[in-house]
């Protein structure tokens, strides 16, 4: 079935927010504004958020410091039914998950734009999937963007857990990952209704081997790096400054440091094959987007861990990860391609 080019333009804006999201959230991230907003859906009980304390009832500490335990409670239920009980019973006793930030109206605004991103987006791809629904009908297609919208439901409802639970660590790590899952089937779904992006690209089989290689070591470096964030996380909550960061953490970093450059290797021969062969243009921007984040992460390293570096790494990451999957995607083994 060919499908509009007015469709097709629609799903590739729908992931252009997609990574907007991950983007705001980087930034709410490293300027400490997760907790901005200390409720969800809606932001100190406004749709609108205020920009004054003044406006607040005096004891908004109190108030939403009440309602993030009653959702506590009911997520660590939730836990136990699926068998996490040491992760339920680690929050019930974190007391200071209660806690109730002053009220900062930078904070609160940039949590509350990367709220709204994230709306934007939701509402994108459920204009894509009644678009579907109406016009074209096809069965696998609405599937996979049920799917995906689904997804992004359960994206938005653990974000209010995140923030019930008072940012703690390993729910940002599950946010991230639901993230770069709904990238990975939004990508499908362009690959299924864009012309271009039904082109095969013949692989050899040692191409492929280093491409899939390449693809799962990425992913796992992603989780390692959340995993040293997790871990300047508690640091930041200890007291410790910005220059102690990296002679603190365990052994997530350097397990992260040693696998970037197994993957520099890896990416280096393949694009090496590439450019005797090919010479195909995805592999060459994955080429270039893992050099600028071996610099940011050079610069993270040595530099005290700069916050805009922080987002800068991410988004090189995560826009790496979906051209590797696009790349994923389209390659087919060919035999007759010289090895």
């Amino acid at each position: 079935m060919n499908y509009s080019k007015a469709f097709v333009r629609w799903n590739w804006i729908a992931l252009v927010f997609i990574y907007l999201i991950f983007v705001a959230g980087s930034l709410v991230r490293i300027t400490g504004s997760g907790m901005g907003c200390p409720d969800w859906p809606k932001c100190f009980g406004q749709w609108v958020p205020p920009t004054e304390e003044s406006s607040l009832p005096e004891n908004y500490k109190d108030i939403f410091s009440a309602k993030r335990a009653k959702k506590i409670d009911k997520f660590s239920n939730f836990l136990e039914s699926m068998g996490f009980t040491a992760e339920a019973r680690a929050l019930r006793m974190d007391k200071t998950l209660l806690e109730e930030e002053d009220f900062n109206w930078r904070k609160t605004w940039t949590e509350y734009v990367n709220r709204l991103v994230g709306f934007i987006a939701g509402n994108m791809l459920l204009i894509a999937f009644l678009w579907m629904l109406v016009k074209f009908r096809q069965r696998k297609l609405l599937l996979i963007a049920g799917l995906n919208l689904v997804l992004m439901a359960i994206q938005a409802w653990f974000g209010s857990i995140v923030v019930a639970t008072n940012l703690v660590p390993w729910t940002i790590t599950v946010h991230m990952f639901l993230g770069l899952l709904i990238v990975g089937i939004q990508l499908y779904i362009i690959r299924l209704i864009s012309p271009s992006q039904q082109v095969k690209m013949p692989q050899s089989k040692l191409m492929l081997v280093l491409l899939w290689a390449v693809f799962l070591i990425t992913a796992y470096q992603m989780f390692l790096g959340t995993q040293v964030r997790e871990e300047i996380d508690a640091l930041v909550k200890l007291g410790y400054s910005r220059e102690e960061w990296l002679t603190t953490v365990g052994w997530p970093f350097y397990v992260h440091r040693s696998f970037s450059w197994l993957v520099l290797v890896l990416l280096g021969w393949m694009t090496w094959k590439n450019e005797k062969t090919v010479r195909y243009k995805p592999i060459r921007w994955v080429a270039g987007l893992l050099a600028l984040e071996l610099v940011s992460g050079i610069l993270l390293a040595h530099v005290d861990m700069p916050a805009i570096v922080q987002t800068m790494h991410l988004i090189f990451a995560s826009v790496m990860f979906g051209i590797l999957t696009l790349l994923v995607f389209r390659s087919r083994l060919v035999t007759q391609i010289t090895q």
